[in-house]
């Protein structure tokens, strides 16, 4: 049997009874101070430079974010497939294609 990646977070974090510090709070924290961490990459360089020397953190920095997201999906009993296609539905509806293609203008302004 092959655990899916939400098995094998929950693994990781059962076999080390850890599941007593991840609540919904310290989660959001969570996410927020990894994706400061991605972020922090990138400070002072040219997306380019990062990408080009720094694929190796920048993987890491994004496991991390995205492990803490789904831990905070799975407290809350959300299917992460499922909310990410409700918001995918939302934003097209916000960002038709006639009007937003090839923009980078926010919705209210369209």
């Amino acid at each position: 049997m092959t655990l899916n990646s939400m098995d094998k977070i929950n693994k990781f974090r059962d076999d080390r009874n850890w599941r007593q510090f991840h609540n919904e709070k310290d989660l959001a924290i969570s996410i927020s101070l990894e994706a400061s961490e991605l972020l922090e990459l990138f400070q002072w360089k040219k997306s380019e430079e990062t990408v080009s020397t720094k694929k190796t953190e920048l993987k890491e920095e994004l496991a991390d974010v995205l492990i803490y997201s789904y831990m905070m999906a799975d407290n809350l009993n959300l299917d992460v497939d499922e909310i990410i296609d409700e918001k995918i539905k939302k934003d097209s509806a916000k960002y038709p294609v006639k009007k937003s293609y090839g923009k980078n203008t926010k919705y209210t302004d369209l």
